[in-house]
């Protein structure tokens, strides 16, 4: 009769707290939604133009921002020793950062096809569209493109490496992360056995289910 009492208990308990976690998320999607009304506002007051995922500007704008471009002299006498000197370390971190590249894309074309999970689209990590605007010189721009593609490339493995955590082993931590992915709201929590093995066909499906970034 206790053992019945506490899986009652404990199930309410589980019904009011995804009740609390849905009305969270329900709240960051309207914040995200906002974000996003900000971040419009923001392209409207430097001007920037979209044509789909492609940024420009009118020529006046570009006439205006090119003032601001620093010449090479002015920008070295600028830059920091330490810095120049330091320059071939980090963009030693090419090599591995391509390697990533290629190894998470070939990855997920062979495993999640096994798996039945959507793929995760590159292009919706990896962009490279700063090295257009005119108040950089050519050194900036070539900084620019560097890390949109390297952070781009850290974002990409980040999401299949989501996806195939929430396959394989969609478990919270016993401890708070600083960062979770997104898909982390979705796991059961430490310690949920009951849970682990009743939901574990219904969050798989959920991320086979999901939409291609």
């Amino acid at each position: 009769m206790i053992a019945v009492k506490d899986n009652v208990s404990g199930s309410i308990y589980g019904d009011i707290m995804n009740d609390s976690i849905n009305e969270i998320l329900e709240r960051i999607r309207q914040l995200e939604d906002r974000l996003e009304d900000e971040f419009e506002k923001s392209r409207a007051q430097y001007e920037v133009k979209l044509r789909g995922k492609i940024a420009w500007f009118a020529d006046e704008v570009v006439a205006r921002q090119r003032a601001f471009k620093i010449r090479y002299p002015q920008f070295f006498r600028r830059a920091r020793l330490l810095h120049i000197l330091v320059a071939p370390v980090i963009y030693s971190m090419i090599i591995p950062i391509v390697l990533l590249d290629l190894w998470v894309t070939l990855y997920q074309q062979i495993c999640f096809r096994a798996y039945g999970i959507p793929f995760v689209k590159r292009s919706t990590f990896i962009v490279v569209d700063r090295h257009h605007l005119a108040y950089l010189n050519a050194i900036e721009k070539i900084h620019c493109v560097y890390c949109g593609y390297g952070n781009g490339v850290f974002s990409y493995a980040r999401e299949v490496a989501g996806r195939t955590e929430q396959f394989w082993c969609p478990i919270k931590h016993a401890i708070r992360l600083r960062d979770p992915h997104h898909h982390y709201t979705k796991f059961v929590e430490y310690g949920d056995a009951e849970g682990y093995r009743g939901k574990l066909a219904e969050i798989r499906k959920d991320v086979q289910e999901c939409e291609s970034d």
